[in-house]
């Protein structure tokens, strides 16, 4: 095969270098030799999957720390696609070129719900049955993981099992599982694999609705099955894998450099925030250990940009003295640091400075709301004057340009908010143009709010497409020089949030639309709108239903069942203190809200210190 996609059809396709591996520090072991044999299968293109974090560390501990193997495969393009199709081509994954129906196991990486389309296509293409059901002895075991899974009822007929929480803690011990198994039946193995803490497989629970739609319940088959599925937690970071030797692309990725995780998890609390819940508790590397990675990744990729990641980079304890240490030894080698957005009442002009020492770039910062009364219902805990200081502070240090994030949809929002988020821009104008001579810009990027599982706003209703295109209209009406406007699109959030608070009676309504050529729903240019309601219409399913109702606190949820640690008392606590516009302190500073997280975790949270020592009991 390798062979004639060489000769025969890389020539045809745009951008054929994501589809031939042999990139630096790539891992091939010896087929015969290893154990398990795992496809990693991310739902996008080769530029999205190669910049994910999670896939970099499940690549490498896999491979370096077990007896298993682990190779990768991505979503072909649709010129790609047609061409394998038109040629007998099976999707093969880039180590060994090696068709994915002949691994033992075939992982999904599912960070977007608008994903699930491309997941069933690569299935197709590798000639495995989409459904669970129709799966046999012969065929791998499908498996899901990533944030998207926390509710996995929309997808549970394609999936033989999905691993929810953290998988450096949970994938070898899942993959040992089945080889222990290996001469049991496919169904047997799955059911020694529920055994497992953090393993969730769909075909051992029966699902029952109520006459208006909501679910009744959700009961396992057979006591093999935990009526809950609790998350596993990697509990210390610094002990835990971390790749020394990513794989350098040969072509330009989205975030194309290497990256540090220097924390996990966020205490800030933001009532809209998914990750914010299902990634607690908080979770720091040391800056020792931090060194002596950005030092191992450096020599070993050449990157010349060292990444600080996490959900909220400058609330890690030790940010000042990280980027001190690497400007001051990689910054005349022309290697720069770069910081995600930033909270603009974390901003520090110190740290800025150091930073923009090697390389300026663009200024990002998070509001998230036009006015204080908004922010204080979403739980973000910050102010104008924050935001305004931090203005001040990065103009008059020369950058001439700044991003600023926000949200439009959000609970209890008015005329009035979508003012503040005009007004907020033309200040933040008018400070830049004080402080520069030259021309400066002002971008803001306004995203739709999706309610999520497992947050407060679990039980909120979503706008109407029509209200968040009349909220577009209203703020695009007030003309200001210099200052851009972008706006997600208002049909793809409505799916995102459909799906993101589904049950199972969507995966009809999924395979329906990936059959009438729904795929790369997350791209503009093939997301189709009207084949997805035409898909809801054939299977007599009202997607409004999921999204446009306010929801009962009583509800039983299709994803009750996956334990977070945190409480759902906290949660509806937190919705009815959105309501009046109270906040919540910051855990690190004011000490334990009791979310519960550090009670069902055995977790033991040093405040003053800003460490948390996470030991899963």
């Amino acid at each position: 095969m390798k062979d004639k996609l060489f000769r025969d059809i890389l020539p045809r396709v745009a951008k054929p270098i994501r589809y031939v591996g042999g990139e630096l520090n790539v891992i091939k072991k010896d087929w015969d030799q290893c154990q398990v044999k795992m496809a990693l299968a991310f739902p996008d293109v080769y530029e999205i999957g190669m910049a994910h974090i999670g896939s970099k560390i499940l690549y490498g501990l896999v491979n370096e720390e077990s007896p298993h193997l682990l190779e990768r495969a991505f979503a072909p393009w649709p010129d790609m696609e047609q061409i394998m199709r038109e040629e007998g081509v099976e999707l093969y994954s880039l180590e060994s070129f090696t068709p994915l129906r002949r691994f033992d196991v075939i992982g999904f990486s599912l960070q977007y719900e608008l994903s699930i389309t491309n997941v069933l296509n690569m299935l197709d293409l590798a000639g495995i049955p989409l459904l669970a059901s129709q799966r046999g002895e012969e065929h791998p075991l499908i498996i899901g993981g990533g944030p998207v899974a926390f509710n996995p009822e929309p997808f549970a007929d394609f999936f033989d099992a999905l691993l929810i929480g953290e998988g450096e803690e949970l994938l070898l011990e899942f993959l040992s599982c089945l080889y222990n198994n290996r001469a049991l039946a496919r169904k047997d193995r799955l059911t020694r694999a529920a055994a497992i803490e953090g393993v969730y497989v769909p075909s051992g629970y029966q699902v029952e609705y109520k006459a208006d739609g909501s679910l009744a319940g959700m009961t396992p088959v057979s006591s093999a099955y935990p009526a809950r599925v609790r998350k596993r937690l990697v509990s210390d970071l610094d002990t835990a894998y971390y790749p020394d030797k990513p794989i350098v692309p040969y072509m330009e990725i989205v975030h194309d450099r290497a990256v540090l995780e220097v924390m996990r998890g966020c205490q800030r609390a933001c009532r809209f925030c998914h990750a914010g819940t299902v990634y607690r508790p908080v979770r720091e590397r040391s800056v020792a250990v931090l060194k002596r990675q950005a030092d191992t990744q450096l020599k070993n990729t050449g990157y010349d940009e060292i990444s600080l990641a996490s959900l909220s980079t400058l609330d890690y304890s030790g940010v000042s003295d990280l980027v001190k240490h690497l400007v001051k030894i990689y910054g005349d080698r022309g290697i720069g640091v770069s910081l995600p957005s930033l909270r603009v009442d974390a901003f520090s002009i110190d740290l800025a400075n150091e930073v923009q020492k090697v390389r300026k770039t663009t200024l990002t910062l998070a509001p998230e709301a036009g006015t204080q009364r908004l922010r204080d219902v979403i739980n973000k805990n910050v102010t104008e004057e924050d935001l305004f200081q931090a203005a001040e502070a990065a103009f008059s240090s020369g950058w001439n340009s700044i991003k600023l994030y926000f949200m439009i949809g959000l609970p209890t929002e008015t005329e009035a908010d979508l003012d503040g988020v005009l007004d907020l821009l033309a200040r933040v104008k008018a400070i830049g143009q004080r402080h520069s001579r030259r021309a400066i810009e002002v971008r803001a990027s306004l995203a739709c709010f999706v309610p999520k599982a497992h947050t407060p706003f679990q039980w909120r209703a979503q706008n109407s497409i029509a209200e968040l295109e009349a909220k577009r209209r209203y703020l695009t009406s007030r003309k200001m020089k210099n200052v851009k406007l972008s706006f997600h699109d208002s049909r793809t959030s409505m799916l995102e949030g459909v799906i993101a608070r589904g049950d199972r009676k969507l995966g009809e309504v999924i395979l329906t639309a990936w059959q009438m050529g729904c795929r790369f729903d997350g791209w503009s240019e093939y997301f189709d709108f009207d084949k997805w309601m035409e898909a809801f219409r054939k299977c007599d399913i009202d997607p409004e239903f999921y999204v446009y109702r306010q929801r009962d606190y009583l509800e039983l949820f299709p994803w009750d069942f996956i334990d977070t640690g945190v409480y759902k008392d906290y949660l509806v606590q937190e919705d009815q203190m959105a309501d009046a516009a109270i906040p919540t302190a910051d855990c690190r500073q004011a000490g334990c809200l009791d979310c519960g997280i550090c009670i069902d975790f055995g977790v033991s949270l040093d405040v003053k210190e800003g460490k948390v020592d996470a030991t899963a009991g």
